[in-house]
């Protein structure tokens, strides 16, 4: 099930980029509502959902753009909302971009463990991989994803530096993050500050925030300009290495992994799939979430996913004993998957069925209402298979909406009926949104409403 925040908690602190103080709050939010980000600051208040459609840079950081609205270095608090489980928050922000805090994400871990979860009524939505993706570009930079019944990431980093070479960091489960990645800080080499400070970032960088590595040799004169010019205490310019403890040896490859989490998180559902990156970063990373968006929105429309050999909830006999329908308008054979609002049904069309006599002669043809009767009955098994007299119960249409036939079926075929519940039952009327495949093809969609009647 979703789940939200019991409570509302505040994070304040400097900008990374911008340096200016900053107030966020973290609230909880409706069911199927994801996580949002409000800009308090602005006229109307503008709030968006996190996702990657909205992303609009990445450089130290990932931006989310839609016309006035900005708000910026959003993958720390992504990841540990991610990883935490919470489904659907609302984040309140006075400026462009989120706290740096730490530059890890545990001061978000800590406050979501202390308000705690909600659990909600709705179902996660949940993007479960079917088949290898990859994404890549010229520089070697490579993300792919494989099927697997879990989340689990590998993260390989591999810098031209004698400080920070290849390094690798793992997480097998989310129930590790808070101990094994969450404080996990972001790292700057001392070689990009200024040009960094030049195009107008990292204003409020500094040691406590970030893990600095200093790895190419400078005069002092310039360590002193820089120092000075980001507040930091002076260091001699021969000692090269971290000038900032590291919390693990592979820190920089953890945080990499952290950051990683966030951005995939801008996908908007649940993710299901084994995870290898090779040198990732905020551009890739947002890139390959984007084309893994894409494949989610086509799995809404996707036939359900069940083995060949899986033991059906329900049989015929079973439906019968819910269903008040008989022949020749008994329209549902089994009931292959079912949860609290989501059901799967089946129907195997055969040429003994009485109405392929007449539609058509000499092309038989499934009539499109009788897709939707079929649809509606898997859905009546739904809303009656809990009753105790589920067999006295009648359920009659009272509206169809958003109807599309997109694909005929003819004797032979089998058909798979997904049914979910999209509004809670009122006074005994229920609505559903249903959709109809054969042979992995979307066959029929449409909106339906109706009245359960004893």
């Amino acid at each position: 099930m979703q789940h939200t925040l019991q409570s509302s908690f505040v994070l304040k602190g400097k900008g990374l980029h911008t340096g200016k103080m900053l107030t966020a709050t973290f609230s909880p939010a409706e069911e199927n509502s994801g996580i949002r980000i409000c800009r308090t600051d602005l006229p109307d208040k503008p709030c968006y959902e996190a996702l990657a459609d909205l992303v609009c840079a990445t450089e130290r950081g990932t931006v989310l753009k839609k016309g006035d609205f900005v708000v910026s270095t959003v993958e720390h608090a992504m990841s540990a909302l991610y990883a935490m489980g919470v489904d659907n928050c609302l984040i309140e922000t006075d400026g462009s971009e989120l706290p740096i805090l730490d530059g890890s994400a545990m001061p978000y871990v800590e406050k979501i463990k202390t308000v705690g979860l909600q659990e909600q009524q709705a179902e996660q939505k949940v993007f479960q991989v079917r088949r290898k993706m990859v994404y890549e570009d010229a520089s070697g930079t490579r993300i792919e994803i494989l099927p697997d019944d879990g989340y689990s990431l590998d993260v390989h980093i591999d810098f031209n530096s004698p400080c920070l070479g290849n390094s690798f960091a793992s997480l097998t489960d989310l129930s590790l993050y808070e101990n094994e990645v969450a404080s996990a800080r972001t790292f700057v080499f001392v070689r990009e500050i200024l040009p960094l400070l030049q195009k107008g970032l990292i204003k409020g960088g500094d040691l406590e925030n970030a893990v600095v590595i200093y790895d190419q040799p400078l005069e002092q004169q310039q360590i002193d300009e820089l120092t000075c010019l980001t507040n930091q205490p002076s260091v001699s310019a021969e000692k090269l290495g971290y000038l900032t403890d590291l919390r693990w040896n592979n820190e920089p490859a953890r945080h990499k992994l952290l950051d990683l989490i966030g951005d995939l998180a801008l996908l908007g559902a649940r993710l299901q799939g084994r995870i290898i990156a090779t040198r990732p970063g905020h551009t890739v990373n947002t890139a390959f979430c984007a084309q893994l968006r894409k494949e989610y929105l086509k799995t809404l429309v996707m036939p359900p996913l069940f083995k060949p050999d899986q033991k059906p909830i329900y049989g015929i006999q079973q439906i019968k004993n819910i269903l008040p329908h008989r022949y020749p308008l008994l329209l549902v054979d089994k009931i292959m998957y079912m949860s609290e609002n989501v059901i799967v049904g089946q129907k195997n069309f055969t040429g003994n069925e009485a109405f392929f006599n007449g539609h058509f002669p000499g092309e038989p043809v499934v009539p499109a209402v009788m897709l939707l009767e079929a649809m509606a009955q898997t859905g009546g098994i739904l809303l009656l298979h809990d009753k105790k007299d589920s067999g006295s119960y009648n359920t009659y249409f009272t509206r169809i909406d958003k109807a599309k036939f997109r694909q005929k079926i003819v004797p032979g075929d089998t058909a798979l009926m997904r049914m979910e519940i999209t509004e809670p039952m009122r006074h005994g009327i229920v609505k559903m949104f249903g959709y109809c495949y054969v042979g992995g093809v979307l066959a029929a969609e449409a909106e339906l409403m109706a009245k359960i009647s004893k």
